[in-house]
């Protein structure tokens, strides 16, 4: 089995999100643009080449997927992107300077989200609009739940409380947002299916690097059982378009008090 592309693997997975997150973006010829959680800069290039005057500043704390998103921006002849490894809750930003916030998927991690909000929101000029893309609940995500339950079924409820889904609670993150200065927050649901391979050897590889080294570490039987059971729920969710598991998340709006 080869190893896994990571960033290719997340851009393929999230293919449909992001055509409805680059809708939502309105992103302006001159715009100065913050993405927070950029991974390998999909969403970091996208905002790039609309900010074709501007700039876009893409922040992570994985610097192995920071080098792919140079490496790419590189190759896209990007000279208006640029990365750098840091926490968007204690990063020292250049203050009031970005026109747009933007995230795909990458806030719901803060330890603390009120801190990390104010930070970021203090790097951005009054009035100005962030635009993140967070999960809705982890029973509104097929993929959360079934892949789990077939890996280590006696294990599917400790993931309820998993840090993906910290901003699905509509009212828990307008507070959220509200207390960092941020206002005329809104919400848009996006109900697409994520992608995890192209068939079902694909999606087993992709699944089993992602998630199965941590799922358990029993015996063999264990794990040859969990391999069936896996091969078992892809097939189900093999389509003519690849293996799609169902997903719901938001796309939140708010603006720079």
């Amino acid at each position: 089995m080869m190893a896994l592309d990571r960033a290719a693997f997340y851009d393929a997975e999230l293919h449909r999100h992001q055509e409805h997150f680059r809708a939502a973006l309105k992103i302006g010829l001159q715009d100065r643009v913050l993405d927070i959680g950029c991974g390998g800069g999909q969403s970091t290039r996208d905002a790039a080449r609309a900010a074709a005057e501007g700039s876009v500043l893409g922040v992570d704390v994985a610097e192995d997927m920071l080098e792919i998103a140079r490496r790419r921006s590189a190759k896209a002849g990007l000279h208006n992107a640029a990365f750098e490894l840091g926490d968007a809750q204690v990063y020292r930003f250049p203050a009031a300077y970005f026109d747009l916030c933007i995230s795909r998927f990458g806030t719901m991690f803060f330890a603390d989200p009120v801190a990390a909000f104010t930070n970021i929101g203090q790097a951005m000029r009054p009035g100005a609009r962030l635009v993140m893309m967070v999960w809705q609940g982890r029973k509104q995500n097929e993929w959360a739940i079934a892949i789990q339950q077939a890996l280590a079924p006696a294990r599917t409820s400790s993931t309820q409380a998993s840090p993906a889904f910290s901003l699905a609670d509509r009212a828990v993150t307008s507070r959220i947002l509200t207390a960092a200065g941020f206002a005329s927050i809104d919400f848009a649901e996006v109900h697409e299916p994520v992608f995890y391979g192209p068939n079902v050897d694909a999606a087993h590889d992709a699944v089993v690097e992602l998630f199965m080294q941590d799922s358990f570490t029993d015996t063999h039987s264990t794990a040859d059982k969990a391999h069936q059971r896996l091969r078992a729920l892809l097939d189900v969710h093999a389509t003519a378009d690849g293996v799609l598991f169902d997903s719901r998340a938001w796309i939140v709006t708010a603006r720079r008090v």
